[in-house]
């Protein structure tokens, strides 16, 4: 992927040099990775509610006692800004064809441990889109995660990722995930997964809108890059994470959508470029 010469954002947050521990039981293996796919994206309120019950709401955090950061976090941290002013950039024009004004989202690098205007979070739950304050949040360790353990190598993996999550800021700025968070009491468990499966797939869809349009502006992928977004997208499916930590798969549980859907969503945005095409709430087939 080429990002070196591209712009920096100047909304990115760096909070590694509070870092706090990293509070996950023993023993969880598997299930540990499946939490960090499972909530890639998604509204994280409720079961940060629920972790600051467990571990605490004055859990401290502790300053950093580790000294310089390495050279290679830091040159993440480069990627990271460079791939969010792009994200900045593609909503900015697409929200104007459309009347309306983009609000760039902050993009908060922790290590650890992190407070949100959703709750605290660990690293284990992975990178999540907070709609309280519009922030999202990344422990740039989840790449690490994403190549050894998912198999999902590369900037432009990595990028997908963050595509995704910007995702997520576009559906808050045009009132979709209130929409969805507001039929949360009115569905059972099951019909409310299906609804967030939709929100999860439109946010693939505007990874790959993201990613048409830097593309036609500023030729950013190099080859095999699409390759890598596909094999991420289809690596945090429901169905291959299921299968994966529990042996088996249960569909009325799925929640992001399936390796397939994922990786067709966002092939779409990519290949269309065009916001109407995202409709994942009326399509018949998803």
């Amino acid at each position: 992927m080429r990002w070196q010469s591209g712009r920096r954002s100047e909304n990115v947050e760096d909070r590694r040099s509070m870092r706090g521990p990293v509070m996950v039981g023993g023993g969880l293996g598997t299930l540990v990775l499946l939490i960090i796919v499972m909530l890639l994206g998604g509204d994280p309120a409720a079961l940060l509610q629920q972790q600051q019950q467990q571990q605490g709401q004055n859990a401290p955090i502790a300053p950093d006692q580790q000294g310089p950061l390495d050279p290679a976090e830091e040159q993440l941290k480069e990627f990271v800004s460079v791939v969010l002013a792009d994200t900045e950039d593609v909503w900015t024009e697409l929200f104007q064809q459309y009347g309306r004004r983009y609000e760039k989202p902050k993009l908060v690098l922790f290590s650890g441990r992190v407070e949100s205007a959703c709750g605290y979070a660990s690293a284990a739950m992975g990178p999540f889109y907070c709609p309280a304050d519009e922030n999202v949040y990344l422990d740039m360790s989840f790449f690490e995660e994403l190549h050894r353990k998912l198999g999902a190598p590369g900037d432009f993996a990595q990028a997908y990722v963050i595509a995704h999550e910007i995702g997520h800021h576009v559906q808050n700025q045009l009132g979709v995930s209130q929409k969805v968070q507001a039929m949360r009491a009115k569905l059972t468990e099951v019909e409310y997964n299906e609804l967030s499966v939709r929100l999860e797939l439109q946010a693939d869809f505007y990874a790959g809108v993201w990613a048409h349009h830097a593309q036609t502006s500023r030729k950013i992928l190099e080859t095999g890059d699409i390759e890598e977004g596909i094999r991420a997208a289809s690596a945090i499916g429901d169905d291959r994470l299921q299968e994966q930590s529990q042996g088996y798969v249960v569909p009325d549980a799925f929640t992001h959508g399936t390796s397939e859907q994922r990786v067709r969503w966002f092939t779409k945005g990519l290949k269309t470029g065009d916001m109407n095409q995202g409709d994942t709430f009326n399509a018949e087939t998803l």
